[in-house]
């Protein structure tokens, strides 16, 4: 869960039993990394912000892209560019972040791979370069305190939408008061229809992962199966419980 702070503001550490986390000067988690498996995910629902990988076939995973709106600790990045081995861009409105995330997550420097673009996330995803690029798209970005998310308008969602390839996926991470998520969730639906929106049910922390598809897929359950014991073998997800706890916003 990543703050997009009006200025870079304060950035700090803990470390915990082994997992080090990050913070934006308050006790709210915004990432997190196991020390000695720095690359895998650490937090339940950044696992899950990974279920896009249903929707598409394992062995076309390396020739996309993945992008990430609000850096954190780098997780989705981290995995993307070392396990899935995708080009991959992150946008972070802090700097701080940026370098924090080098120093003590082990984001790797920029490569033809991989580029961290410092810029506010609602004037990046306009630029035309990544339109019609992007396979899968997370979106998770909070103020400081957690309470609400930072991107989180109809015309937000349709400029995400427009980063999308035809088979590309934007995740969400939605948490907060009920009356808030169905408003998000109903935005969503607006700007690409209920039939290619997917929620899962809320993570214990109380994280709610949406998933919207620029085409709308119903894959099978018994593909769905398929793929998540794929994704488990392959590159070492939970994913095998993802198509219980997946549910199709209209039948």
């Amino acid at each position: 869960m990543t703050a997009t702070p009006s200025s870079p503001g304060e950035v700090n550490l803990s470390e915990v039993d082994g997992v080090r986390y990050l913070h934006f000067g308050t006790e709210w988690v915004q990432g997190a990394m196991r020390i000695d498996a720095p690359f895998a995910i650490e937090l339940e629902y950044v696992r899950r912000m990974m279920a896009w990988l249903l929707f598409v076939d394992a062995d076309t995973v390396a020739d996309r892209h993945a992008m990430q709106l609000g850096l954190g600790a780098g997780a989705i990045t981290k995995f993307c560019h070392r396990i899935l081995d995708m080009r991959c861009t992150a946008v972070e409105i802090n700097p701080r972040v940026v370098d924090v995330c080098r120093a003590w997550f082990h984001l790797p420097p920029d490569d033809v791979c991989l580029q961290v673009v410092v810029d506010d996330a609602a004037h990046a995803i306009e630029n035309a370069q990544w339109r019609d690029t992007v396979d899968a798209l997370a979106v998770d970005i909070y103020d400081d305190d957690a309470a609400a998310p930072v991107l989180d308008s109809v015309e937000t969602y349709a400029a995400c939408r427009r980063l999308l390839s035809d088979s590309g996926v934007m995740t969400v991470n939605l948490f907060g008061r009920t009356a808030q998520f169905d408003r998000s969730l109903a935005r969503i639906a607006e700007v690409f229809g209920a039939r290619a929106v997917w929620r899962f049910r809320p993570t214990r922390a109380g994280n709610t992962i949406v998933l919207a598809q620029r085409t709308p897929m119903r894959p099978t359950l018994a593909l769905l199966q398929q793929r998540a014991r794929a994704i488990e073998a392959r590159f070492g997800l939970p994913a095998r419980r993802w198509p219980r706890l997946l549910q199709v916003l209209e039948p």
